[in-house]
């Protein structure tokens, strides 16, 4: 079945062509993942879709209009990149705004139980708070809230009575998103979902849209996402939308041959274009009409483009030497307040390391980058670099672009003139090419450009001072995916050493050698790669920890006193103090699981939540003390 129809549709922003008379079908069950470069219009022509932008339609004489058709009864759910809600709101009153029903009933129960509190013995607010819980029981909208909560924890937002103004712009976007995941419409469109998350959760979202049944328009620059959930591809190429069927490998495959045909029809226009011109050039005699004709037709090839492959190029610069010492840092500690993001913290880098890391949202990932790049001082600890290094840091805020400079000025001041690996002297034209740019936008100004357009030229400013220590921090954030296979590009001829803190999985896998994983202050031992054998070995020692417990929970006899003349183990009151400590264990593990059940039968009895959390990290507390101290006891038992 049909739900949106566009037909010639065309865009313009001042002189700015993004869309000229495209078309493009979205059918029940399609899965579509939209690409282009960056300013390209994939986020207008969202918009257009959703009906937040305008279609123009063309003022000549006999010229097709353009139409945007969204079937009777297709709703629309859209996600922008920046999504803006109402500071004023709790994270669960913006997740219960809805048109669907079941949410909306679990909204109007909410605030009947707000306003019961300051009038418990209002009759008509208890005949209310009875006609609604019964309503809920029926259409069974409790179920809806539990999957509200279990999406907001799986996104990483757990306070669901925090005011919506009090989170950071990450978390904002990921309330924004378990709105759209919890009610889906006919259509769902996403504008860089993965964008603030961190890679498993990425990975679970991943899983989850493979299990919602509705149409999927989205813009990613995650290609794993793009193979494993989509199963259409359009790409916004030069005002024209291209449609590939298949996943993001069976895209490559189409693209790679398209282009090759149209590169074949390119390199025919400019022969015969060259066919033609010597023909004037050699001022043939013949009748004005046929010589007439002749111009119209070199007119005709001059105004045609195929392909030249403006848009798929390398960047190779020039390396610096790295001499055998990089990075030592030892004993760091960084705490904002309260908050201690790590402490005791080692970090060290060789000539030739290629290191990913990854984390959960807040683990501290920017600010290990931050201190150890000397932007951020560190509240203790020593870190060292070697005398060669020379340092390239590409941040996850990028310093502000001075927005009255050309593109062009601005990389000419930055390095006017430098050199590839086989001596070829390079200017800034050529290398705002190399990192797609055209002649005509490299004379635009740096304020007209899009936000994925500015974080692309910080990109290169970053890497055109070739530096021999590389620092990407979320490189892949705004960045589409053209620039990113320039950048990669790029990474695989570089020589230096590699540091990138990313949730792109794909871009790790094609960059990085090693994987950390930085949480609780503390990054863990070098993971090689790819991704999904960093995911495998975890798992493996997640369970062996799950079988250790529970082998600790089976109690065992007391050894008997040691002979005189062998050796000592454990004391008789630190062997009852073992025993003692399994059952400890035991029941503060079983404890643990009644409370975790408790709070997710707490529906919205607020004041028990908070009561049951409370005690569940109490009992977090004591039972991680206790197998401390079975751990220390052990090893003395075993070593006797």
């Amino acid at each position: 079945m049909n739900l949106v129809t566009l037909a010639n549709v065309t865009k313009q922003f001042g002189e700015r062509i993004l869309l000229d008379g495209v078309d493009l079908l979205i059918n029940d069950g399609d899965r579509i993942g939209l690409i282009g470069v960056n300013g390209s219009g994939k986020t207008t022509l969202l918009r257009i879709i959703a009906g937040l932008e305008p279609i123009d339609q063309p003022t000549g004489m006999g010229a097709a209009r353009g139409s945007l058709t969204v079937w009777g009864g297709v709703r629309i759910q859209y996600l922008p990149q920046d999504p803006v809600l109402d500071p004023s709101l709790t994270v669960l009153d913006h997740i219960f705004q809805s048109d669907n029903p079941q949410l909306r009933r679990l909204h109007d129960y909410q605030l009947v139980i707000a306003q019961t509190q300051d009038r418990p013995a209002d009759p008509a607010l208890q005949a209310r708070l009875l006609t609604l819980t019964a309503e809920m029981e029926r259409t069974r909208s409790w179920a809806a809230e539990n999957k509200a909560k279990t999406i907001l924890t799986r996104l990483g937002i757990t306070q669901f009575e925090t005011r919506v103004g009090e989170l950071s712009g990450g978390q904002q976007k990921r309330v924004a998103l378990a709105h759209a995941l919890i009610d889906p419409a006919d259509l769902l469109i996403l504008d860089e979902p993965t964008n603030h998350i961190d890679a498993d959760t990425v990975a679970w979202l991943e899983e989850y849209l493979q299990t919602v049944p509705r149409a999927l328009l989205m813009v990613t620059h995650d290609r794993y996402f793009l193979d494993r959930v989509i199963n259409r591809i359009v790409e916004l190429d030069r005002r024209k939308l291209v449609n590939y069927s298949g996943n993001y490998a069976a895209y490559l495959e189409q693209s790679t041959r398209r282009h090759e045909q149209l590169a074949a029809k390119e390199a025919k226009r400019q022969a015969l274009l060259r066919q033609e011109l010597a023909w004037l050039r050699r001022g043939v005699m013949a009748r004005g009409t046929k010589q007439k004709a002749r111009r119209q037709r070199i007119g005709e090839l001059q105004s045609l483009s195929y392909d030249r492959q403006e848009s798929r190029v390398e960047m190779a610069l020039a390396g610096r030497r790295l001499g055998k010492r990089v990075l030592e840092a030892s004993n760091l500690r960084k705490q904002y307040g309260d908050q201690v993001l790590f402490a005791d913290l080692d970090f060290h880098l060789q000539p030739g390391d290629r290191v990913g890391v990854i984390g959960p949202n807040g683990a501290g990932k920017s600010t290990l980058l931050n201190v150890l790049a000397g932007q951020v001082p560190a509240d203790e600890g020593r870190i060292t670099w070697g005398e060669t290094v020379v340092l390239g840091y590409y941040d996850q805020m990028a310093t502000e672009l001075p927005g009255h400079k050309r593109v062009l000025d601005f990389i000419n001041d930055e390095a006017p003139l430098i050199r590839t690996p086989d001596g070829e002297r390079v200017d800034a034209a050529k290398m705002l090419e190399w990192f797609l740019f055209t002649r005509p936008e490299q004379r635009t100004y740096i304020s007209s450009l899009s936000g994925g357009e500015q974080r692309r030229l910080y990109m290169l400013r970053t890497l055109v001072h070739r530096p021999n220590v590389l620092f990407l921090d979320e490189p892949t954030n705004d960045l589409d995916i053209q620039t990113l296979t320039v950048l990669e590009s790029f990474l695989d001829n570089f020589q230096g050493a590699l540091v990138v803190a990313s949730h792109d999985r794909y871009f790790l896998d094609r960059t990085v050698d090693f994987l950390v994983h930085i949480e609780n202050g503390q990054v863990s031992a070098r993971f090689p790669g790819p991704f999904a054998n960093y995911q495998r070995i975890r798992r493996e020692q997640a369970a062996e920890r799950q079988a250790q417990r529970q082998q600790r929970t089976r109690p065992e006899p007391i050894a008997a006193p040691a002979s005189a003349g062998a050796r000592v183990g454990l004391s008789w009151k630190e062997a009852q103090e073992l025993v003692q400590l399994e059952q400890d264990i035991a029941r503060w593990e079983t404890e643990q699981e009644r409370l975790a059940t408790a709070i997710n039968a707490a529906g919205g009895d607020y004041a028990r939540l908070r009561t049951l959390t409370g005690e569940l990290e109490a009992v977090n507390a004591r039972l991680e003390t206790a197998m401390d101290r079975w751990l220390v006891l052990s090893e003395k038992k075993d070593s006797a």
